[in-house]
């Protein structure tokens, strides 16, 4: 399976967080699927410990990269396509980074691994 970590997802994972559901940390600790993290997850991460939102983030706000490639996770970098996906999406949801999230999982087929219900309007794969 391909997955693609939501950002609260990515940060609970490093931080071994319970509140990261059973089935989410067996498919990524799965050798046999690709966990993928998004560009967006680091912009989101590193606007979050700027503003205060993330204060005990300040190792993975100023390294992401290292720390996804401790785990062999794999980069997901956003191209012009993903952007214009993202921006033209329908609905009422605002939030910049989960738009890039939505946008990613449906043009690249990757199940989104999320606790976000919200996705579930877009017909993303979401997985938890």
């Amino acid at each position: 399976m391909r997955l693609l970590l939501d950002t609260h997802a990515v940060i609970w994972w490093l931080a071994g967080d319970p509140a990261l559901s059973n089935n989410a940390q067996i498919a990524i600790s799965d050798p046999a699927n690709e966990v993928f993290v998004n560009a967006a997850s680091a912009w989101a991460i590193a606007t979050k410990f700027r503003i205060g939102r993330l204060p005990h983030a300040a190792a993975l706000a100023a390294d992401l990269p290292a720390a996804i490639a401790g785990q062999d996770f794999l980069e997901l970098p956003i191209n012009l396509r993903h952007g214009q996906a993202a921006g033209s999406l329908p609905g009422p949801h605002r939030d910049p980074f989960d738009r890039m999230l939505i946008s990613h999982a449906l043009l690249s087929d990757l199940a989104l691994v999320s606790n976000e219900a919200v996705f579930d309007r877009y017909n993303v794969r979401r997985f938890w």
